[in-house]
């Protein structure tokens, strides 16, 4: 599908008004996105696990105008509270969308959001929350247009979330997804995400990842700048083609189950994502001393035990533990033993590869 097949065609039903609600989960990516062309197109492919208990919530109440009108009508509540500094995010989301879903200004829309972990702290929060959006929008157009299929439906609400956040597109569906061209995944686009096509060892399946709160303020740099520092990056070129290197190796270590080929390639784009921004124009590090720490225990641990444990990390100071189920008490007790101590207020989330987002 291309971005013309998802612009309505047909005649829409007339629906007043109602309510829907969608639960859509954060994702960590293990071979990382950073830098983007225009759109919203990534300038390299990605693959990432989707979370389950780190998600947003999202209402959306939506009334048809007696008149449509020139303008988008929309409050914006966070956490129960007006979020009035987020609807200028919105806005822009709106105009970006509005060519696909022409019947945007036809509406006054409430929105209500609400996330399961700490807003603006390198957990993804736009991915969650921005694909909730976007599918609460795709169930309005499933009301308006009857016919579309589960497919189109779950394309075309990747599609819109990657306008909103590029990794949003990434929180759709579940488990391994790909977003970005690539000549090894059989259906990958730019456009959208798609579910990671081929076979996965029961290993990955049940992954766990334990995310450890180094730090949950927000970030000093937003990643919509961080990623446009890529243009003219003296690395960028070869970052873009290790990423698509690594996206074609990450398919036999996840048919194979191979934890120690899976480590090697998870932390190697863990540090390059951060070496990029180290040594962009300019640089900056989002990184913190208790990220650092972090990182040379678990490597310590896994020396010392032999135990298939590593990190990645975000665009932020938290680092993700990922390490598979069947480890998962001695990593736990490695974690509240020694690396505690490194989160702020003690503070970690607890979390699984899930099944994507889910209607409520």
């Amino acid at each position: 599908m291309t971005h013309t097949d998802f612009i309505p065609k047909q005649e829409p039903k007339n629906v007043e008004l109602g309510e829907v609600t969608w639960q859509s989960p954060s994702n960590i990516a293990l071979v990382k996105y950073w830098g983007k062309k225009e759109n919203q197109i990534p300038a390299n492919p990605s693959i990432s696990f989707t979370l389950d208990n780190c998600r947003s919530t999202t209402k959306l109440r939506f009334s048809k105008k007696i008149k449509g009108g020139d303008n988008f009508e929309f409050d914006f509540y966070f956490e129960g509270k007006p979020k009035e500094d987020f609807k200028p995010k919105i806005k822009k989301f709106f105009q970006r969308i509005e060519k696909y879903c022409p019947y945007l200004k036809n509406y006054s829309f409430e929105i209500h959001s609400e996330n399961s972990f700490p807003h603006s702290s390198g957990i993804a929060s736009s991915a969650s929350g921005m694909s909730a959006i976007a599918l609460c929008i795709m169930d309005l157009e499933k009301q308006l247009f009857p016919e579309i299929s589960e497919e189109y439906f779950s394309k075309k609400a990747s599609f819109l979330a990657r306008l909103g956040s590029g990794s949003a597109s990434r929180s759709i569906d579940g488990r391994l997804v790909v977003w970005g061209e690539n000549d090894s995944i059989e259906g990958s686009s730019d456009e959208y995400a798609v579910e990671f096509p081929y076979e996965v060892h029961e290993t990955f399946k049940t992954y766990k990842d334990t995310i450890l709160l180094v730090d949950k303020g927000e970030k000093q740099v937003s990643s919509t700048v961080g990623h446009g520092l890529m243009h003219g990056h003296p690395f960028a070129e070869n970052r873009f083609a290790q990423a698509h290197e690594n996206l074609e190796s990450m398919i036999p270590i996840l048919k194979s189950g191979d934890t120690s080929a899976f480590i090697r390639l998870v932390e190697s784009e863990a540090l390059t994502l951060h070496t990029m921004m180290m040594s962009s124009n300019p640089y900056f590090i989002l990184m913190k001393p208790n990220t650092l720490e972090i990182i040379n225990k678990i490597w310590a641990f896994r020396e010392k035990n032999d135990i298939p444990v590593c990190f990645t990390l975000d665009a932020g100071a938290n680092v993700h533990v990922l390490y598979p189920e069947s480890q998962e008490s001695k990593v736990l007790e490695f974690i509240n033993n020694e690396l505690v101590v490194y989160c702020q207020n003690g503070q970690y989330i607890c979390d699984q590869v899930g099944g994507g987002a889910k209607k409520l």
